[in-house]
């Protein structure tokens, strides 16, 4: 096939072998891995969580209640930096717009049918912009899975470009589910296409259906930020989630950002960590005992 965007995706230089990827993700945690298992990371880490909660049982109260817990840890802590977001389903924005308390802490909503991406792109634009009406600062949404592996990259991208739009002045996340992709070739076209269409970050997974974050595709995924970086001079973020439950886990991820991306991406305005039990690993581990804080 030949079009514009699949002449895009093979201009790029990025690895397809699974293989290759695998031998490049062990070489660089054999050799950084354990300089990076600090404080002084986990800290940065910690402020790189969105903190989340997307459960059937969400309600206006409970949402309420995690986002006072947000609150708490500013006067709790006052010495370590917060997390970075909250994340939300969308009809719950104002809820947490008006709760929350923390200037330094986003609004997160996932958007666009989460987690199937599955219903008319009219809904899932009207949804994305109600999330922003309601306060969302940003908007995770995710990549339509069917269209992508029927190579229908037009319809794919035509769906991204609509919800970015929409997003209006909000940063929008591009969900690939990397777990259903599973090979390199089909994470490299993916990550271009997304950033191509206007990506803020591009995200590992949604964390239901499919498997979660994994270290290759992670590896993919900055390669090709990378290699967007080079061409375009747009430094787009990368987010794992699905799975990043221990600090080692969350350390890896950031030892092979470190690596491929180098310092400019060590902050939350590049690299983001969806979690929900992550962030109270990070800080037993930052405070030498065990916390059970969120």
């Amino acid at each position: 096939m030949c079009d514009k965007y699949h002449d895009l995706i093979a201009q790029s230089k990025v690895t397809t072998n699974d293989a290759e990827v695998s031998a490049a993700v062990e070489k660089i945690l054999a050799e950084h891995l354990d300089e990076n298992m600090n404080k002084e990371v986990y800290k940065l880490l910690f402020n790189t969580i969105d903190l989340t909660t997307l459960k059937g049982t969400d309600s206006p109260a409970s949402v309420a209640r995690f986002t006072e817990r947000v609150n708490a840890f500013e006067e709790e802590y006052p010495e370590l930096p917060n997390v970075a977001g909250i994340c939300v389903y969308p009809n719950f924005a104002p809820v947490v717009r008006t709760v929350l308390d923390v200037s330094a802490v986003d609004v997160v909503c996932v958007s666009g049918a989460f987690p199937a991406c599955q219903s008319f792109p009219e809904v899932k634009v009207a949804e994305t912009a109600l999330a922003v009406e309601g306060g969302a600062d940003e908007i995770d949404i995710v990549l339509n899975l069917g269209n992508f592996l029927d190579d229908d990259y037009q319809e794919v991208c035509d769906e991204m470009i609509e919800q970015k739009h929409s997003c209006r002045d909000a940063r929008m996340k591009v969900i690939l589910e990397t777990g259903a992709l599973r090979t390199a070739e089909n994470i490299r076209a993916a990550s271009i296409l997304a950033m191509n269409c206007g990506a803020n970050f591009i995200k590992t997974s949604t964390g239901k259906e499919f498997p979660g974050a994994s270290l290759e595709a992670a590896y993919v995924m900055c390669q090709c930020i990378k290699e967007h970086y080079e061409k375009t001079g747009e430094m787009v973020g990368f987010k794992a989630a699905g799975g990043v439950a221990t600090t080692e886990d969350a350390v890896k991820y950031y030892t092979l950002v470190k690596e491929i991306l180098g310092e400019n991406w060590l902050n939350k305005d590049r690299l983001r960590l969806g979690a929900s039990r992550l962030a109270n690993h990070l800080l037993s581990d930052i405070l030498e005992k065990e916390v059970k804080f969120f």
